[in-house]
């Protein structure tokens, strides 16, 4: 028995700033002191609050140490697990008091949270199956296995409302009884972890913090459908997730969790590990499903679906990882505690990845139907730099931006939906004053141009079309009749794409034209950006009565654009400026300003 354990972050984020280097640190100071046997050090995944990485938490005090240093954990050690005081400078600032430290769960950040894909992140060593077990890990599909029949497993799924965490909002357990239906000699369970879309690492994290929950659900899956094979979809990107999948699927079958007869039940089940590139498409089932048979990650057409012909041309059901990792808790809980939370038609959690211009950038778990108030102004800590609101974008490339005038819309499928919107993987970036709505459309929509697999030519084309009127509208070369057109193809492109690619790649187009139509106005009539960001339409000034001609600027200046003598107004030739910033950046008077 230890009296303390060290928990330190090893979720992507906390090891890019080196917390690999301060377990390590730990560990030789631990055992410097003769502390080795009374103190663990244990790598767990993503706590969530990944602004304040590398994060260390120490029990039994509960003590959050947030931006912790290599240097800072020999005080840490000396200090407080020797000592027993703890080192008040690195604790997390909500969790400071004078009397005993607050617990996390009591902080903003996580008292509206509600984690259940996310409940052994932070927890866990996810490299220990012991300890997966030790939280109840693998009783859910004792339970199936053992009490309940396959049928009874689907109809609980149902019973949960449980719906497809990524994006489309299917209800999960009417997707498998599809599967169930069709009678084969051999099904297969798919598990979609190519999470691409900017900004999104939900999937990452619980890949990379609770490998077994995925690995449980599989199987519990193809029990319930009457596969025996299955396949984690995973993006050569997340080494970190790769390995401990690997760890995982290693132990669980050495411990009989995967392999030949399950418990004595007779029933069998593996699983395969299958790389992907890094295409976007692959996170359409049908490309995905054909980029694991070996070819190019290219949609097909639907019908037939996965449940009647999936994977190698069989019997098919595929979820991605975050409606998987609900499934342990939807059994082992039964199907009244999960539907006890969120909303009427979308029941449960959703885990979002928060980031953009917010002062708590993380991973969240927020019971559906939460407003996207109380994720920005709560959860979030709201805007950096007393900086205003402006709107979040949902759902990636095929999501939309939900303005302030909606900031208390409660977020769930059905809400998203109706404002043009969607819940997409969980992506959710926010955005201030200073974002150009008509930039972030190009934005996504460049990037949407650059993953389209070109199969059909709606998607191929017409996104690239898209593409050059927002860039001619930049430019400050748009018409009116320009944005006529730029809508009139969007809902082409969306009517005629082959997959939900094209189908939803103008999503972020129709959405700030619907809300920040003004913005686009301004760009095509005025010739000027509002926000201040498309270069074509800048001009950088110096306000002469501000200017103290310092020549801080001019020296600053890569193109020689300034001129002007020493204490005297300076000023800028703006044929020769590059509209670079590095004049503003460089004066202390704010004396130059770009309309």
């Amino acid at each position: 028995m230890y009296r303390s354990h060290v928990l330190v972050c090893g979720g992507t984020g906390c090891t890019s700033s080196n917390s690999p280097k301060i377990i390590e640190t730990f560990e030789a100071q631990i055992k410097e002191k003769g502390l080795e046997d009374e103190v663990k050090v244990i790598r767990t995944g993503c706590f969530g609050l990944c602004a304040l990485g590398p994060v260390v938490v120490v029990y039994p005090e509960g003590c959050f140490y947030s931006e912790v240093k290599v240097e800072d954990v020999p005080e840490i050690v000396e200090e407080h697990l020797l000592k027993g005081r703890i080192v008040q400078r690195l604790l997390y600032d909500e969790t400071k008091s004078t009397e005993e430290v607050k617990p996390l769960k009591e902080t903003d950040f996580y008292k509206k949270q509600k984690r259940v894909a996310l409940r052994n992140c932070g927890v866990i060593n996810p490299e220990d199956i012991n300890e997966y077990i030790a939280y109840d890990g693998y009783q859910a599909l004792a339970k199936c296995l053992t009490e309940l029949k396959p049928e009874e497993v689907i109809q609980i799924v149902k019973d949960s409302g449980l719906r497809g965490r990524g994006g489309g909002g299917f209800p999960t357990g009417l997707k498998w009884s599809f599967t169930a239906a069709n009678k084969a000699d051999q099904k297969y369970v798919v598990c979609n972890a190519d999470e691409g879309d900017p900004g999104a690492f939900m999937d990452r994290s619980v890949l990379e913090g609770d490998p077994h929950c995925i690995i449980e659900a599989m199987t519990i899956c193809g029990y319930a459908t009457g596969a025996t094979e299955g396949y984690i979809y995973v993006r050569a990107e997340y080494p970190i997730a790769v390995k401990r999948l690997e760890i995982a699927i290693a132990q669980a079958k050495e411990l009989g969790l995967l392999g030949k007869d399950i418990f004595g039940s007779g029933f069998d089940f593996d699983l395969h590990i299958k790389l992907g590139a890094g295409a976007f498409v692959c996170g359409e089932e049908t490309a995905l499903m054909t980029s694991i048979e070996g070819n190019r990650g290219e949609p097909r057409p639907r019908p037939p679906y996965p449940a009647v012909k999936g994977l190698f041309g069989k019997p098919t059901t595929e979820n991605n990882v975050e409606t998987f990792a609900n499934i342990p808790t939807i059994i082992r809980e039964g199907a009244a505690y999960f539907a006890s939370m969120g909303t009427e038609k979308s029941k449960g959690t959703k885990v979002f990845a928060l980031g953009g211009k917010i002062k708590n950038t993380g991973l969240v778990e927020i019971p559906m139907g939460t407003t996207l108030r109380e994720i920005i102004e709560e959860i979030g800590g709201g805007i950096p730099n007393g900086k205003k609101f402006k709107a979040a974008q949902t759902g990636g490339p095929s999501g939309g931006c939900i303005p302030m005038s909606l900031i208390d819309t409660p977020i769930d499928y059905d809400n998203l939906t109706a404002i043009g919107c969607m819940m997409g993987s969980g992506g959710l970036i926010v955005m201030d004053e200073d974002n150009c709505m008509v930039d972030i459309a190009k934005f996504f929509l460049n990037f949407t141009v650059d993953e389209s697999c070109g199969k059909c030519t709606p998607c191929r084309v017409g996104t690239r079309r898209l593409l050059e009127m927002l860039d001619k509208i930049t430019s400050g070369n748009g018409t009116l009749e320009d944005l006529d057109k730029l809508e009139e193809l969007c809902y082409y492109i969306k009517e005629n794409s082959l997959c939900g690619l094209g189908q939803t790649a103008p999503n972020p187009v129709l959405a700030t034209l619907k809300f920040f139509r003004d913005e686009y106005v301004a760009h095509v009539v005025d010739k000027k950006c509002p926000a201040g960001v498309c270069k074509d339409l800048l001009q950088y000034k110096i306000i002469a009565d501000k200017c103290k001609g310092c020549t801080a600027c001019a020296r600053k200046c890569p193109v020689g654009a300034i001129s002007g003598t020493v204490k005297n107004p300076h000023t800028i030739d703006t044929s020769k400026c590059i509209k670079c910033g590095a004049c503003i950046e460089t004066c202390k008077f704010g004396a130059i300003v770009k309309e």
